[in-house]
């Protein structure tokens, strides 16, 4: 297992006053099970490399740790090995036609509709995954090693409430990914992305905190989809829903053109104001705002 990641350097450089500080230690607890290089379980499978690229065995072991070795019998032949650690114990995602090597993919399990909206739940485990080429020889040991690494992200979302009230606060994320080739390493993206729902995290304190956990989002965006003049394309965004004591809903959407990539995390500081909308501290942040929102409104707003 290979664990890349800048979680300790974000909450480091994001998260710096004695406030803050209890918000990344409720983070790191948050995501203990994601940024994690422990296996709980491994699905195994290999298959033939030549003709149909069917399975020829598929193995699946609990093994709790960061390293696992194993021995196995294969007749004489070129393969492709694929290999997913924890998924498992994670029912937002689920591992699909695997019975052939280049269909086998990672994909995000069905969504609750709400409103006629998509809305996934966030990932729940560390996803790792990995794929290795495999030439098994007559008559002779070989040892083949395989390390595996991460296809998931997450963004947390801090807000200082600055002393606004509100009955409700709901926060999704969305422009990524929906589902992983796990033998192209690539990523499949929909037209239009579904949202993902962030949990709330405790903070302790009068600080809120949102954390969204998912596939990457696109390196490049096309041009098109700059929200304002003279902003960079918007790659995902952070939508929240702010229910304000007269029942009025405020609706915020945050545009971030830095691309989310596997293994990552990243933190994003706001603020609310009197009419209950987010204001990033980012101020080169794209940010639309609209007040009285109701589910008539446009909802998903498509990036791509």
């Amino acid at each position: 297992m290979r664990l890349v990641t800048n979680m300790t350097t974000e909450l480091k450089t994001q998260l710096t006053t004695m406030t803050e500080l209890s918000v990344a230690n409720a983070l790191r607890t948050h995501l203990k099970n994601i940024f994690n290089d422990f296996a709980y379980d491994v699905d195994l499978s290999f298959y033939y490399t030549e003709a149909n690229l069917n399975r020829l065995q598929h193995d699946q072991y609990i093994i709790d740790a960061n390293h696992w070795s194993y021995a196995l019998t294969l007749p004489m032949h070129k393969y492709q090995h694929l290999a997913v650690a924890n998924i498992a114990e994670d029912d937002a995602v689920e591992l699909t036609d695997d019975d052939c090597s280049h269909s086998s993919m990672l994909q995000q399990t069905d969504e609750q509709v709400t409103n006629a909206v998509m809305i996934q739940p966030s990932h729940t485990t560390g996803l790792f995954t990995a794929r290795q080429p495999m030439e098994v020889l007559s008559g002779i040991d070989q040892a083949f090693n395989v390390y595996l690494y991460m296809a998931n992200c997450a963004a947390a979302l801090v807000i200082d409430p600055k002393g606004q009230s509100y009955s409700d606060l709901k926060v999704y994320a969305t422009g990524f990914a929906n589902a992983f080739y796990i033998s192209d390493s690539t990523y499949v993206f929909t037209d239009t992305p579904q949202l993902v729902k962030a949990e709330r995290v405790e903070t302790g304190n009068d600080l809120l905190c949102f954390c969204s956990v998912n596939f990457p989002s696109r390196d490049i965006a096309p041009e098109s989809t700059s929200s304002r003049a003279g902003t960079p394309p918007t790659l995902w965004q952070l939508k929240v829903y702010l229910t304000m004591q007269n029942g009025t809903v405020t609706e915020t959407i945050l545009d971030i053109d830095e691309p989310l990539k596997a293994g990552n995390l990243k933190v994003i500081k706001a603020s609310l104001d009197s009419d209950g909308a987010v204001r990033p501290y980012n101020s080169t942040m794209g940010v639309s705002v609209t007040l009285n929102w109701n589910v008539g409104n446009e909802y998903v707003t498509p990036l791509y």
